[in-house]
């Protein structure tokens, strides 16, 4: 096993800048990145990505494969929350039993991101088709999750309002900003784009550094409370991605056998959403606890993934 691969991730600028905030928030210090300027910069990420993505995709010819791994990508934002919410019935109630999993269901587009970075460290190129996979990912989980609840909660349907939640987790903001950067990617011909390059590329790690920074600092302020709850929630945060993670990147062998999509659709199935779910669930089901299932996405599954999670789930694509 080649552990340079983990040394080599925990050592990754972006990521100790991602430490840096969680030291930041236990220090109580005052460190801080402005809600206007972080909300610029992770629609910068997702423009970015989608635009790149656009790019990739105009270079490539729609195959069977392709066909193959959107139909396989929505299959794991099915299957997730549909075996997760079970497992998480044992010890929480419908309504956070639903929420989280249609959170560990749903995608994690700063994990996708991150990713994407750690494939151009091992020269490994992003290939567009799976942009778009990853933002037909947000909105199943979401359904599903919304119709557990609905399925098992007999006394009290009303709490879901279903049609909201469907129209919201389509037009949700991320989702509509990296399929709208993808077709503009996609129209825009190669002398086109080159003229934004220094924009969408050479400031890209930059921006994500900072971001991690911010999010390092919002996990370490939720992390404190988070284990008020006992330590299933934060034992679940950690196994169940990781059990997604690898699972997947294994089957993920009969779409592709291209080891940069295997890694996406392995980081993509070990991911968590703490933005669009967390934004859906607030509006159509405000009995689940935000206090529980956001610091179990953002601050114990986000950073399990992007110190130990991707390491593991690339040596088991290069070895199976």
């Amino acid at each position: 096993m080649n552990f340079n691969l983990l040394t080599e991730n925990l050592t990754n600028p972006a990521l100790l800048f991602f430490v840096l905030g969680i030291i930041a928030a236990y220090l109580k210090s005052d460190l801080e990145i402005p809600q206007n300027s972080s909300k610029f910069i992770s629609l910068y990420l997702l423009f970015a990505i989608g635009f790149k993505g656009g790019q990739e995709l105009s270079h490539e010819t729609f195959s069977a494969e392709i066909a193959w791994s959107i139909l396989f990508g929505i299959a794991i934002s099915t299957l997730i929350p549909l075996y997760t919410y079970f497992i998480l019935r044992k010890k929480l109630n419908v309504f956070d039993s639903g929420a989280i999993a249609a959170a560990y269901g749903s995608v994690s587009a700063v994990t996708f991101v991150t990713a994407v970075s750690y494939l151009e460290a091992q020269n490994l190129n992003l290939h567009g088709h799976m942009v778009a996979i990853m933002a037909l990912m947000e909105s199943p989980a979401i359904i599903i999750g919304l119709v557990l609840i609905t399925v098992f909660n007999k006394k009290e349907t009303n709490e879901v309002k279903k049609r909201t939640v469907i129209k919201h987790s389509l037009t949700n903001g991320s989702v509509l900003l990296i399929l709208g950067s993808l077709v503009i990617g996609f129209l825009a011909n190669a002398q086109q784009a080159e003229g934004i390059k220094p924009f969408t590329n050479d400031l890209f790690k930059g921006f994500l550094a900072i971001f991690l920074l911010d999010m390092g600092i919002t996990s370490g302020k939720k992390l404190k409370s988070f284990f008020s709850f006992g330590w299933f929630p934060f034992l679940f945060a950690i196994i169940i991605p990781l059990v997604n993670g690898c699972v997947f990147a294994i089957l993920s062998s009969m779409v592709t056998a291209d080891i940069a999509n295997r890694f996406i659709f392995a980081i993509l199935a070990a991911s968590a959403s703490y933005i669009a779910v967390p934004a859906a669930m607030k509006i159509t089901v405000p009995k689940a606890n935000p206090g529980l299932f956001l610091p179990m996405a953002l601050a114990v599954t986000f950073p399990i993934n992007i110190t130990i999670g991707m390491p593991i789930y690339f040596l088991i694509i290069q070895n199976f």
